[in-house]
């Protein structure tokens, strides 16, 4: 049901789940009404069609991945980063395409993952 507005969008997402749970051991996935949220000891990663961008500058399809490290990521993919806690940054990048679902992602959410682990 999450896809039912965006059936475009499941190929996007099956690559990247595809490729957290093959970099990733032992996730967890909880699929909510607005988000599918990815999970060891705490969530570490979702995707969402969240706007991070003004509606007419959003392609279709897209995903938005929001992860969540210890520090601020300064790289022109983060569409919007904040700060919900003290040395907590919550990042979120829009991909449109599979091959956004690089190494150079994968290695900030591998990094989340392990960020999360860490969390009291």
């Amino acid at each position: 049901m999450f896809f039912d507005q965006n059936r475009n969008a499941l190929p996007l997402y099956e690559h990247l789940e595809t490729c957290i749970l093959s970099e990733i051991g032992q996730v967890t996935i909880k699929v909510q009404k607005t988000q599918i949220s990815f999970y060891n000891r705490h969530m570490f990663a979702c995707v969402s069609f969240a706007r991070v961008r003004k509606k007419k500058d959003c392609p279709d399809p897209y995903l938005v991945v929001t992860y969540g490290l210890g520090r601020k990521v300064g790289s022109p993919r983060v569409d919007v980063v904040t700060e919900p806690y003290p040395n907590r940054f919550t990042h979120h990048v829009l991909i449109s395409k599979k091959e956004e679902i690089d190494e150079e992602l994968m290695g900030w959410i591998k990094e989340a993952s392990g960020f999360s682990q860490k969390k009291r």
